[in-house]
């Protein structure tokens, strides 16, 4: 079998037995196997089905281990605890285009197993033609400028807030505004979906006239990305409302809605789907248990995403500033060569025009979606100050001239400077 008919997964595992024999466990649970041969699993079964362990790379051991095992304590099996990467490959013939059991396959219960007091599912590679078999992202990169009509340079958004609580005519209103301030993109808090109190039959009606309005006093089309988040039938149903009140996205709480409804939603609307990752960090936090993001938007993309949030640098969340770089620039990397997949990466969570430097250091491109909440909203000039602070700062960056040099010339990026306090530039 060649590798075009092959996928493999990597993992960070840990465990006090041989790494080597766990990882052939791992290949046999994920495959034709079990914990004994069974009748019927001949030879020639487990050549074309097994999966096979492709390297085993020995890394540190710990002392502890990092979680509780019952089958260890009931054998009595101590450590130290020896951790390893792991690389195994399977057959695209066991899975198909099939992405639930796709996930099943490259973990499932892989995170249960007796062998190991840690695993992580750290990344996939693909073969082009099993690439193929999934949908592409609808707008991806390209589409979503075109729709916003930013060719070059980040696009800024915001988030609408407060979070919850809005009626609709006050989220339109609000809306306006954040349009009347510059912005390119809006987006509802994912905690906001279709509440009592401004249901999206509703809301979407109003919000988008706020944006028609804008769009014909300025020829500016804002993007606005309605959080349709519910049951399968109900969010095809809200992106059909989306699409014929002349909007262009729909966002949705990736986690909780699940592989199935995602691609039945991209089938059914050519909208640009604003992916939200809320919860992945239930799913990556412990270095050692989960999955890591690579895997993660591996598997999303196949879905058929066009936006992935990466949190933000120097942010309000856990990550460290370099899992977000490694995020951002998994989303700008094509799964398989010669095929344009790429996802606009989101940046979000405490960001401001303080945040463009560290950005620009890491990443080096402006591909991106930069989203500020109270950097926008809270700036001391108002919304459209804090707009034109985040537009100044990445014109800088982008021309190699520090903040502070910067500001002196722009008093909107001075005055976010002075009261953000993170003495940037």
């Amino acid at each position: 079998m060649s590798a075009a008919d092959r996928f493999t997964a990597t993992y960070s595992i840990e465990t006090p037995l041989d790494p080597r024999k766990v990882a052939e466990i791992m290949a046999g649970e994920q495959s034709s196997g079990t914990f004994t041969r069974v009748a019927g699993e001949t030879d020639e079964l487990r050549d074309r089905t097994r999966a096979v362990v492709i390297s085993v790379e020995d890394l540190d051991s710990a002392a502890e281990p990092s979680l509780p095992n019952a089958w260890l304590a009931r054998k009595g099996v101590e450590g130290p605890w020896r951790r390893a990467r792991v690389t195994l490959s399977f057959p695209v013939d066991n899975v198909g285009a099939n992405l639930p059991t796709l996930a099943s396959i490259v973990a499932g219960n892989l995170f249960d197993l007796g062998e190991v007091t840690g695993l992580r599912l750290e990344s996939m590679a693909l073969p082009a033609a099993y690439r193929r078999l999934f949908p592409l992202p609808a707008r991806g990169i390209a589409g979503t400028r075109r729709a916003t009509g930013v060719m070059d340079g980040p696009m800024i958004g915001s988030i609408i807030k407060p979070n919850v609580g809005l009626r609709p005519f006050e989220t339109a209103e609000l809306v306006g505004r954040l349009c009347a301030a510059g912005l390119d993109f809006i987006k509802d808090d994912e905690i906001s979906a279709d509440p009592v109190h401004a249901p999206l039959a509703q809301r979407v009606p109003a919000v988008m006239a706020a944006v028609r309005r804008h769009q014909d006093r300025t020829g500016k089309a804002v993007m606005v990305a309605f959080n349709i988040t519910a049951e399968t039938d109900q969010m095809r149903r809200h992106a059909e409302l989306v699409e014929r009140e002349g909007g262009t996205c729909v966002m949705v709480s990736l986690n909780w809605c699940g592989f199935s409804a995602v691609e039945t939603l991209r089938r059914s609307t050519s909208l640009a789907l604003h992916g939200h990752r809320n919860g992945f960090g239930a799913l990556s936090r412990h270095p050692l248990l989960g999955i890591g993001f690579q895997a993660y938007q591996t598997l999303w993309r196949l879905a058929g995403v066009d936006h992935m949030h990466v949190h933000g640098l120097q942010g309000k969340f856990a990550q460290e500033d370099e899992e977000v770089v490694t995020a951002a620039r998994d989303c700008v990397t094509p799964l398989t060569d010669g095929i344009d997949d790429r996802v606009l990466p989101a940046f979000s969570s405490g960001q401001w025009a303080g945040t463009a430097q560290p950005t620009w250091d890491a990443i080096g491109h402006d591909d991106l979606l930069f989203m500020a909440g109270g950097g926008i909203l809270a700036h001391p000039g108002g919304p459209a100050a804090g707009v034109t602070s985040i537009r100044q700062a990445w014109e800088a960056v982008a021309a190699g001239v520090p903040l502070s040099d910067a500001a002196k010339g722009h008093s909107e990026l001075a005055q976010a400077l002075a009261f953000f306090g993170k003495g940037a530039g």
